[in-house]
């Protein structure tokens, strides 16, 4: 969710410049991205879990993403390269919206993070040859202009055997009403018009997606939140609404 569009194949200007007129709130748990915030713990499990399953790696070490090269697709302020330059992974975080970058690049530095961010899409780095380990798209796809174009260069960017993260949301009657009319209209979580319902994705077709790129699908898992609890959950069976897959470069 992940200033100057950049003319690449599956950026939206019109969805880059909502990111961009919030970039200066990305590290305010309270402002514009507080369900991102209220997400992170839930999706750091997620993705932890799933490299450390992947790459054979000990979460109870020190540094166990150590040797691992991640590019963060979407980074905006660095909510997920962060954590993942602390956990040892060298990180290369990119986003289309230019504000973003210097945001992410001052908190990096107030937390002693060596991150190298860049004002850059996708496509941009796919038609270099840089190529990662693991490649985290989370909250991104439900925004781009060519969500099936868009994972193609996913694809890409991965080396053999390299791990891709996606997480969006589910297109239904629920997701409306929860992640639209919820999210934007009564909690106010969001400014209106952050997302448009008929982006969403479905977990059958970003299945689709994700096999036409010629990836291999490992993993889905749904993001659910409990208001009594006031939090997220890790759900084996109930995509509705948030959900989170990974899928291997087996070439």
């Amino acid at each position: 969710m992940n200033g100057t569009a950049l003319p690449a194949g599956s950026v939206d200007p019109g969805e880059i410049a909502k990111f961009e007129a919030m970039a200066a709130e990305w590290w305010d748990p309270n402002g514009k991205f507080r369900p991102l915030h209220m997400l992170q713990p839930c999706r750091l499990d997620y993705v932890t879990r799933q490299i450390a399953a992947e790459f054979d790696r000990d979460l109870t070490a020190e540094r166990p993403f150590s040797g691992l090269r991640l590019i963060d697709i979407g980074c905006g302020g660095g909510l997920l390269s962060e954590p993942m330059a602390r956990l040892g992974a060298v990180v290369t975080g990119v986003d289309a919206a230019a504000r973003n970058i210097p945001v992410a690049e001052v908190h990096a530095r107030q937390s002693g993070l060596d991150i190298d961010y860049r004002h850059a899409t996708a496509e941009d780095l796919a038609a270099g040859d840089e190529r990662f380990d693991v490649v985290l798209a989370m909250e991104v796809i439900e925004h781009v202009a060519d969500p099936a174009a868009f994972m193609a260069t996913c694809r890409t960017l991965l080396k053999s055997g390299g791990l891709i993260l996606l997480s969006t949301l589910n297109r239904n009657p629920k997701s409306f009403v929860m992640g639209i009319v919820g999210a934007e209209y009564v909690m106010r979580w969001l400014p209106r018009g952050t997302h448009d319902w008929r982006r969403f994705i479905t977990p059958d077709e970003l299945f689709e997606m994700i096999v036409a790129a010629g990836l291999e699908p490992l993993d889905r898992k749904g993001f659910v939140f409990n208001p009594l609890r006031w939090e997220f959950a890790i759900s084996e069976r109930d995509l509705s609404v948030n959900y989170a897959a990974a899928a291997r470069n087996s070439a």
